[in-house]
């Protein structure tokens, strides 16, 4: 699939057609879910390499896409410790994508079919936090590095596999009956995911998935609380609900410990890392709203 989009990459990131589409889309979640499996070698790991290339370009174009459309916003932050975190906090009620109607209707209104397929589109396109933190913290000064080990521990259950995050959301997939996969997902929850990805298994956006992490850390609470909601109402258990549950409470000491821990050092130490984590944000939350516009558009329309 590399090869049908890599003459066209060349032009750049200027036309949001060549990436925010299925095709491309699917072609990146493919090669993100092959590229990050545990694996052996083979013999064919130089035709791997030349397609992890290919696909590095294309991913790296669609990545500059997100930027150029959030670079006038981010440019003008605060870059003193104080203004920015109140910038970055603000986000919370003034990003894109905050108060959308769709989790008022998912809490009070959404039928059980609704529910499940809304859930099916996020698990698709569900990047992992664990890895995703583990993968940002590589190389990271001192105090945010044990923020995000802090962070990460919680979602492994501080080694207690009954609490470990990623097996609750699988378990709310198999009582739902639901079937995650990447053909049957809409792009924009695959281009979430895929930004993500991108974020932090490249260094050079590393500030970026720091941002993008907080910023999940920072909304999350209000829509995991609809989204529990909504599933006692349809009848799920305390336990059947867990992981939004949880998040709607744990995300809220999990965003403040961000801010003080990750972010305010990090700008304290160099003011210009505060424009990466803004621009990381703002992506993640326009990416998220782009979702909650084609879910409301599929579930409303």
């Amino acid at each position: 699939m590399a090869s049908q989009f890599i003459e066209r990459s060349r032009e750049g990131a200027r036309r949001s057609s060549q990436f925010l589409c299925d095709p491309f889309q699917q072609s990146l979640a493919q090669w993100n879910r092959q590229r990050l499996s545990p694996t052996l070698p083979g013999d064919d790991w130089r035709a791997q390499l030349e397609r992890d290339h290919a696909m590095l370009r294309l991913e790296g174009a669609f990545i500059e896409e997100l930027r150029a459309d959030v670079a006038e916003d981010a440019a003008h932050v605060p870059t003193d410790p104080d203004g920015f975190v109140a910038w970055f906090e603000g986000l919370k009620k003034h990003g894109p994508g905050q108060g959308d109607p769709l989790f008022p209707w998912l809490a009070s209104h959404a039928g059980r079919d609704e529910i499940r397929w809304f859930l099916q589109q996020e698990a698709a396109g569900e990047a992992g936090f664990d890895d995703l933190v583990a993968m940002t913290q590589v190389k990271m000064p001192v105090r945010p590095k044990l923020e995000l080990a802090r962070n990460y521990w919680d979602e492994m259950g501080r080694g207690n596999v009954r609490g470990m995050h990623g097996p609750m959301l699988n378990s709310l997939v198999e009582t739902l009956d639901l079937d995650p996969q990447i053909e049957t997902t809409v792009w924009e929850s695959l281009a979430l995911a895929n930004a993500m990805t991108a974020f932090a298994t490249t260094r050079r956006y590393a500030w970026h998935s720091v941002g993008a992490l907080g910023v999940i850390e920072l909304t999350a609470p209000g829509r995991s609380a609809a989204v529990a909601k909504g599933l006692q109402r349809i009848g799920l258990s305390e336990r059947e609900r867990r992981y939004f549950s949880l998040h709607a409470v744990l995300d809220v000491k999990h965003s403040e410990d961000w801010n003080r821990e990750a972010l305010r050092p990090l700008v304290v130490e160099d003011p210009a890392r505060a424009i990466g984590i803004a621009e990381g944000a703002l992506m993640r939350l326009r990416c998220g709203a782009r979702c909650f516009d084609r879910y409301r558009l599929t579930l409303w329309g």
